[in-house]
């Protein structure tokens, strides 16, 4: 059980051999590059094509596009958990798994599906979808992107920032304003396909934390997006939005438990190892409380994550509780990964030491995915007050 006081029952026999599987991988093709992807600020595309082909991306996609045809959401936490427990910033498998492939599979047609997909599972195209605006935030009725019909194709214009996969992407899921007049019911979901006139990116932007994330601005200058690239119906963008970011809320809560787990872990270890006035610094009460805390907290994230993520295979998460998850587990993994660091001296402070990076990896957390303040909104609109 490790540090963790408790036994997940969440998986089956074929969830730990997929388990086993992504960990060899990861050993592999994403271990020995870390630091070199991290000083680069962007991951080789090689390691998508990778993943492809050993069949960790599109695993809920259907055998006949080329995906794993198994829509069990036990195998996307699966690599999210072993992605960030390994910190492996660079990889945006979980975007593409959770947060990409929803909208690929339920709103795309039969043509669609079968331009897209397969190259969605091999690696070949990487996606993005762009939701912020430099002046909106988590404000998505604020957007100003804007496209107007003209014929068989839709005028594209606009800017988007703090795009997750930005630089690589090959296929971009724009959110865009089709009738400023209809406020909720006036956006629509565009592809916005590699080589696209006046399709363009931005400043490759530069973090203080998610070295290897290839994260970017993005511009659209009177870009001609074919009518055939809409996604759904047109005004039901906001709608779509809404009936998928509880996945992607969920998906941040994954990895923070994960990430929670490997940083106790190691600072346990360290706590054990390192000495003091002639004793490991585990062994003053202060450091045996301050890590009894920290496991409590941890094993509290785990065991709510673990329901929540039932709830989402039973179709039952609410959007609420995705709030809940989101908001509660990154709060707890910002403030826990702050206390390790703390347990770890002036070592800590130190970029050579792993805690020192996830404490700069974690502080994004409560933000990306809806801010803390907003999933408060949310769960307390939904108590009525």
């Amino acid at each position: 059980m490790g540090v963790i006081k408790y036994d997940r029952t969440l998986f089956e026999p074929e969830h730990e051999l997929f388990r086993e599987s992504y960990r060899a991988f990861l050993h592999r093709h994403a271990e020995p590059y870390r630091e070199e992807w991290e000083k680069a600020k962007i991951v080789d595309r090689e390691v998508w094509r990778e993943a492809g082909k050993q069949g960790f991306l599109g695993m809920a996609v259907p055998e006949e596009y080329g995906g794993g045809g198994n829509p069990d959401f036990r195998y996307n936490v699966i690599v999210s958990e072993e992605t960030a427990a390994g910190r492996h910033s660079g990889l945006g498998f979980t975007l593409q798994n959770d947060v990409i492939a929803p909208y690929l599979l339920e709103l795309t047609n039969e043509e669609q599906k079968r331009r897209w997909l397969p190259g969605f599972c091999s690696g070949e195209l990487i996606c993005a979808i762009a939701m912020t605006e430099p002046g909106t935030g988590s404000d998505l009725q604020g957007i100003k992107t804007r496209a107007v019909k003209d014929g068989d194709h839709y005028v594209l214009n606009g800017s988007k920032t703090f795009i997750t996969n930005g630089i690589h992407a090959d296929l971009v899921i724009v959110v865009a304003c089709t009738d400023p007049d209809k406020g909720a019911q006036g956006f629509s979901l565009l592809v916005v396909e590699r080589g696209m006139e006046g399709f363009e990116r931005g400043r490759h932007l530069d973090k203080i934390g998610l070295d290897a994330q290839d994260t970017a601005e993005l511009s659209f200058t009177d870009v001609r997006v074919p009518a055939e690239n809409l996604l759904g119906v047109e005004g039901m963008g906001f709608i779509y939005l809404m009936q998928n970011l509880p996945q992607e809320r969920i998906s941040i809560a994954v990895m923070a438990a994960a990430a929670m787990e490997a940083v106790l872990e190691s600072t346990l270890q360290y706590a054990k190892e390192r000495k003091a006035f002639g004793k490991p610094i585990g062994s003053f009460q202060n450091s045996r409380f301050v890590l009894a805390e920290l496991a409590t907290e941890a094993t509290a994230v785990r065991i709510m994550v673990d329901e929540f993520i039932r709830l989402h295979l039973d179709r039952k998460l609410t959007i609420d509780q995705a709030a809940m998850a989101k908001w509660y587990s990154t709060e707890v993994q910002v403030r826990l990964v702050d206390r390790c660091l703390q347990l770890h001296g002036g070592y800590g402070y130190m970029r050579e030491y792993p805690i020192a990076r996830a404490f700069l990896d974690s502080r994004i957390q409560t933000i990306y995915g809806g801010t803390t303040e907003i999933m408060k909104e949310i769960i307390g609109r939904g108590l009525g007050v």
